[in-house]
């Protein structure tokens, strides 16, 4: 039997969760220039560290998952609500129009970054060249349409819904079948969601998934629209697990439930995850698969353990409604659409600059996300744009706020 579901209300701290996963993403890509090994991003800074790299590790194995677990929990939460044709169309405005319309935008965006980044380490910036080549990268098309940028997630989260309505299209075919597996789904759901190795057992199919990846980690599909069937199917699969989650809501409260047990398994993860990651190159050693396969399977209990972990530590610390949070929510789609140029463009303007990578990285993290979030607020939030990121246009706060600060004050009778 599922648990009542509210649908008339937002639940404000899985929209700071939501807002998290996002926001990590511009810290993530902005620590790239300082991982003391060169990666192949657009600009190395003088100023490198292995705690960076380690940091950037970390949060690039749970950040997305944590994303479209929360998409598959939304996803059933709008069907339940407003039915699947609304829904439909709300995926095709909310994700497949921003994809697009937003390659064609950030594409030249992301090309000029490349070679602005390449003169910078040769030590000859040349800002209007760069540009201008970013631009005219356009004139190749149709090669490279819709690849190239950071916009892949939203290729995968569309292709991560299709593959669920698909599954629940033929299964309302066979409505015995349907009931059948649904019942079952939520009885393993039920019963896993209350172990505290819950993470462990939801990692064993990750795993497997994990080991056929291109490098020892989640690997970054952006290079093509064909599907990178491993991760196609972990994204897909921590969509769908979002999904069942909202069948039965208070799973999520026991899957995310904080003990000591559960701290111990993530640290214990973290701690071999990075042990075992040391050997992706020891291709000499007799033990290379036996590790792999090791190192498979501990990442993928790391990436479960944190994203439960992020959900539970959210849950405790947001207790009740709060505009500021619905605000940073509604903004971070944009902010992560739009960041990366701005990003990589911080990193150049610091990349020779002696300061130490540590004041570095808060410097342009915090600048990218004020940047973007002042374009949000002016020109986004109240525009046509709003209504497609955010369902509805919304008036600018910083003009609210300027408004209300200029509107005049009534005398008080008393002291007339």
């Amino acid at each position: 039997m599922n648990a009542t579901i509210n649908t008339n209300t937002r639940i404000d701290y899985l929209d700071a969760v939501r807002a998290f996963a996002l926001l990590l993403g511009i810290l993530f890509h902005a620590s790239l220039s300082f991982t003391h090994i060169f990666i192949g991003w657009a600009v190395m800074d003088v100023s490198t560290s292995p705690i960076v790299s380690t940091l950037a590790f970390i949060s690039h194995s749970f950040r997305l998952e944590l994303f479209f677990l929360l998409a598959g929990f939304f996803s059933h939460m709008t069907i339940h609500r407003n039915g699947t044709g609304s829904f439909l169309k709300s995926r095709f405005v909310r994700i497949a129009i921003p994809f697009v319309v937003g390659w064609f935008l950030i594409r030249p965006l992301m090309v000029a970054s490349w070679v602005m980044g390449g003169a910078s380490m040769r030590g000859e910036v040349d800002i209007a060249a760069g540009f201008a080549e970013g631009f005219s990268s356009l004139r190749a098309l149709p090669d490279n349409l819709l690849v190239g940028t950071h916009l892949w997630f939203l290729y995968y989260l569309l292709l991560a819904t299709a593959t669920i309505l698909l599954a629940k299209g033929i299964l309302l075919l066979a409505p015995k079948l349907k009931s059948f597996l649904a019942e079952q789904l939520d009885k393993v759901l039920s019963r896993i969601s209350k172990w505290s190795s819950a993470a462990e057992a939801i990692a064993i199919p990750t795993a497997v998934g994990l080991y056929f990846m291109s490098s020892w980690g989640m690997d970054t599909p952006d290079k093509s629209l064909i599907p990178h069937l491993p991760t196609y199917l972990i994204y897909t699969g921590c969509f769908g697990l979002g999904w069942l989650i909202h069948r039965q809501p208070e799973r999520l409260n026991e899957l995310s439930k904080l003990s000591v047990v559960r701290f111990i398994n993530l640290l214990g993860s973290i701690a071999l995850t990075l042990y075992l990651v040391g050997f992706e190159s020891d291709f000499g050693s007799p033990y290379h698969t036996q590790i792999h396969m090791t190192f498979a399977y501990a990442y993928s209990v790391m990436m479960w353990s944190l994203v439960f972990t992020t959900i539970g530590l959210f849950r405790l610390a947001i207790r009740r409604e709060s505009k500021t949070i619905r605000y940073v929510a509604d903004s971070s789609y944009w902010l992560y659409l739009i960041h990366l140029p701005v990003v990589i463009w911080l990193q150049i303007a610091v990349a020779e600059l002696s300061w130490h990578w540590a004041i570095k990285l808060p410097t342009i993290t915090t600048l990218a996300i004020g940047i973007s979030l002042l374009l949000y607020d002016l020109l986004i939030r109240p525009s046509f744009v709003g209504k497609i990121l955010n369902g509805r246009k919304k008036p600018s706060q910083i003009i609210s706020l300027l408004k209300g600060s200029k509107a005049p004050k009534t005398q008080s009778l008393a002291t007339s």
